[in-house]
């Protein structure tokens, strides 16, 4: 008896050794693996972890804040300063901000697990238009929409996400029927029959380039760059984007990669049949400054212009030309994000910022196209036998896309004796239809 509750006592006093000593064991482990935790060091600095604090933004005021200011019946700031800071007119904001909270599922509102609402999509939609706009740093919309520097980044990557996706078909089009009437109306009317835009190049600053692709992405400053060519209208639409080319790549480089005639070249395009100066001509042109080559698409200015006749063309074509430098302008200064350095690390982001910039500047355009001054070519639309060139618009859809129509396609666009040509007869064109204007004054 004696020596079974002797055996008892002993194997509880072993359990309670082991429970003790487990305990124990874990408190010194836990302890030392915190000091270690907290007072390792790199490169013989000692680093200390900090507690990671939970800022409670308190988003709902946020989203009340900008209500109040800009969306309710009686905002704060009229349209005026709406317009300055929001760089479009609030319809058009609005209708962005609807298309994307019903057909993105990112900026719908939503509930999270304590049934507390997420962002608004108007706090999301200004948040990423905030950075666009003003170029400014992720966290600098904190204190007004209270939000995150990380959130405020995904909204911005997704934001122009879903800029591309809704609205990148309609706003980054080829010209319709419609519109390449039009161009080719109001180009008659400023003395370039055939002309539909102007093409150049602008470079963009990659602050972040990685090291080892700076010697690709620098030219002749100290600076990184990538580079945009465009094709832009009198309207300021841009018609054609093409981004990322290093900056080491002038504009004939550029253009050697740009796909601006694979349209032309596949056989996509419309024919455009134009008469200057008593001649038919089939291939529109744009005008460009000097470096580009001589080709039937192409009509650049006289550089050292003898005569009254060279001297008047070379004027007209720089002022006509000055379209597209002032579309560049006027996008940088709409979208200040594009004229700072792009601080991305990814040039695949940086290239969807550019794009979804370019597809707001164009709704921009459209929504305000009516207050721009517009020319009025109903002469030209009016008269057909006074003298101007008519413009006959057909599909060219029907020609086989195969290598030998595709090589001649190319010899016709790269023939100098049809640029010279054309050249030539503009100049006549315009010394008939502004020569007098130049004599009188």
């Amino acid at each position: 008896m004696a020596s079974s509750s002797q055996n008892t006592f002993d194997e509880s006093s072993d359990d309670t050794f082991d429970d003790i000593f487990d305990q124990e064991f874990d408190e010194k482990f836990d302890e030392f693996f915190d000091q270690a935790f907290e007072n390792f060091t790199i490169g013989g600095a000692k680093k200390k972890r900090k507690p990671q604090a939970y800022i409670e933004r308190n988003h709902e005021e946020g989203h009340i804040r900008l209500w109040n200011d800009y969306f309710s019946d009686t905002p704060t700031y009229p349209d005026n300063l709406f317009r300055r800071r929001f760089r479009m007119n609030k319809p058009l904001f609005m209708h962005i901000v609807d298309r994307l909270s019903n057909e993105v599922l990112y900026f719908r509102e939503k509930k999270d697990g304590l049934g507390r609402i997420s962002l608004s999509p108007l706090q999301k939609c200004t948040a990423a238009f905030r950075v666009l706009a003003y170029g400014s740093a992720a966290d600098a919309v904190d204190k007004y929409l209270r939000l995150g520097e990380t959130t405020t980044r995904l909204f911005v990557e997704h934001f122009v996400e879903g800029i591309i996706y809704l609205f990148g078909d309609e706003y980054l089009r080829r010209p319709k029927l419609t519109d390449l009437q039009r161009l080719l109306d109001v180009g008659e009317y400023r003395g370039f029959p055939g002309m539909i835009g102007s093409i150049d190049c602008m470079h963009w600053e990659w602050k972040n380039c990685p090291t080892a692709w700076k010697g690709k992405y620098f030219r002749c400053s100290d600076k990184p760059t990538i580079v945009l060519e465009a094709v832009a209208s009198y309207d300021l639409w841009i018609w054609h984007a093409f981004f990322g080319p290093p900056g080491t790549l002038n504009d004939i480089n550029v253009l050697d990669h740009s796909p601006v005639f694979d349209d032309i070249i596949k056989g996509e395009a419309l024919n455009v049949t134009f008469s200057v100066n008593g001649r038919e001509y089939h291939m529109a042109y744009y005008l460009t400054d000097g470096i580009y080559p001589k080709w039937a698409n192409f009509i650049q200015s006289i550089p050292l212009p003898q005569g009254p006749q060279a001297v008047l063309f070379a004027q007209r074509q720089e002022t006509v030309r000055k379209d597209i430098e002032r579309a560049f302008g006027v996008l940088q200064a709409r979208f200040a994000i594009v004229k700072n350095p792009a601080l991305f690390w990814d040039k695949f982001k940086i290239g969807k910022i550019m794009r979804a910039c370019i597809i707001l500047h164009n709704m921009i355009v459209e929504n305000e196209r009516d207050g721009y001054t517009q020319y009025d070519v109903s002469e030209f639309q009016q008269g057909e036998d006074n003298g101007s060139s008519h413009v006959d618009l057909t599909y060219s859809t029907d020609i086989p896309t195969n290598i030998a129509n595709q090589m001649g396609v190319r010899i016709r666009i790269r023939d100098r004796q049809m640029h010279q040509q054309l050249k030539d007869d503009l100049v006549q064109h315009i010394w008939h239809k502004f020569g007098r204007d130049e004599d009188n004054n």
